[in-house]
């Protein structure tokens, strides 16, 4: 079946002209012509508007889809999926955005009116966090499925931490690491103790200001929680630690905590593929954990030793470690695993 250029403008929803321009700029040349003149476009034809419009969907400009089609390995099947997968996207956004504005028409049909900021404050938030997080993920973090306004304990809680900021009480003060106790607990319920969440949030939070002010969670608050839980584990770790050794992990301990997090966060990607604690890709995460540890553990054997007993002996301090036990068991075979490669090696040498 051939189509004349005004046939399949009307079937493509597509203007006369386009088809046109397309014709002059060798994007779409028509297969055939009538013996009048008249372009006559054929199936293939039609095949290949079709990957043109898809590619015009993705962003590409009318130059970048000629290159992208002059490739002899273009699919048309793999298109296909990729304009799956980007309507599969937009529906999920779009049924996300529903769900907030149900909510803002709720509290509009019981007479509650939401201020504009309510509103901006619902799309800015959906979208931040679009950006950052896949679908799957964001079924997994409680707190996207909270109404347009930040809960109650959580407003309240940044609220109790900022009036000790302001009143000058320091992380050691036993009503910070009370706070910082319960900051700890209510995050992790919200990421649902995933690392893998857990790291994500905190990059958009590092990245994106207008969240910090929304939420009224500045970097500096999060530090000062961040300190006074680390206060909790001191306390526990004096038990342990001689006054030199308590000095160092002071003066140490939270300098890179925040790279805690990422690091669990993949050694949980490492666990779900099947990675082996043996592998390249296992010495690789206990390299890492070695020199988080050494930060503020510092290098000498005997002290180690110390804080793997306080380890096994205190359960609080792996409160807030975003790890379990599955975890712990790989970081340890990893780390045993690449001691003995290390002393092998050394040995040949």
């Amino acid at each position: 079946m051939l189509l004349k250029v005004g046939e399949l403008a009307k079937r493509s929803g597509l203007t006369v002209r386009t088809l046109h321009h397309y014709d002059a700029i060798g994007l779409l040349t028509p297969s055939a012509r009538a013996d009048n003149g008249y372009r006559l476009y054929d199936r293939d034809d039609v095949a290949r508007l079709h990957r043109i419009q898809a590619l015009r969907g993705f962003g590409l400009s009318l130059a970048e889809i000629g290159a992208y089609l002059s490739r002899p390995d273009t699919s048309l099947t793999e298109l296909i999926t990729r304009q799956i997968t980007l309507l599969d996207t937009q529906i999920d956004e779009a049924t996300r955005l529903r769900a907030r504005l149900d909510t803002l028409h709720g509290m509009l049909t019981k007479g509650e009116e939401p201020a504009l900021a309510d509103w901006l404050n619902t799309l800015e938030m959906m979208t931040m966090f679009d950006r950052y997080f896949s679908k799957e993920e964001l079924d997994r973090l409680p707190m996207v499925r909270q109404t347009h306004t930040q809960p109650a304990e959580w407003t309240d809680l940044v609220s109790d931490v900022r009036a000790l900021m302001d009143a000058d009480v320091p992380p050691a003060d036993a009503r910070a690491q009370a706070l910082a106790d319960r900051w700890m607990t209510l995050l992790a319920r919200d990421t649902n103790n995933d690392a893998r969440l857990f790291a994500k949030l905190n990059r958009m939070h590092e990245q994106e200001p207008s969240m910090q002010a929304s939420i009224g969670i500045s970097t500096a608050m999060r530090d000062y929680v961040i300190r006074a839980f680390g206060e909790t584990k001191m306390a526990i770790y004096e038990k342990y630690l001689s006054p030199e050794e308590m000095r160092f992990l002071r003066a140490n301990y939270g300098k890179r905590a925040m790279e805690w997090p990422q690091l669990m966060a993949d050694v949980r990607d490492a666990l779900d593929a099947s990675v082996a604690p043996d592998s390249p890709r296992g010495h690789e995460l206990a390299a890492r954990h070695d020199e988080l540890f050494r930060s503020y553990a510092g290098d000498d054997p005997r002290t180690h030793a110390k804080f793997r007993a306080a380890l096994m002996n205190e359960p609080e301090l792996m409160k807030g470690s975003w790890a379990d036990e599955r975890m712990i068991g790989f970081l340890r075979a990893a780390v045993a695993s690449r001691l003995g490669s290390i002393q092998t090696m050394t040995q040949r040498n």
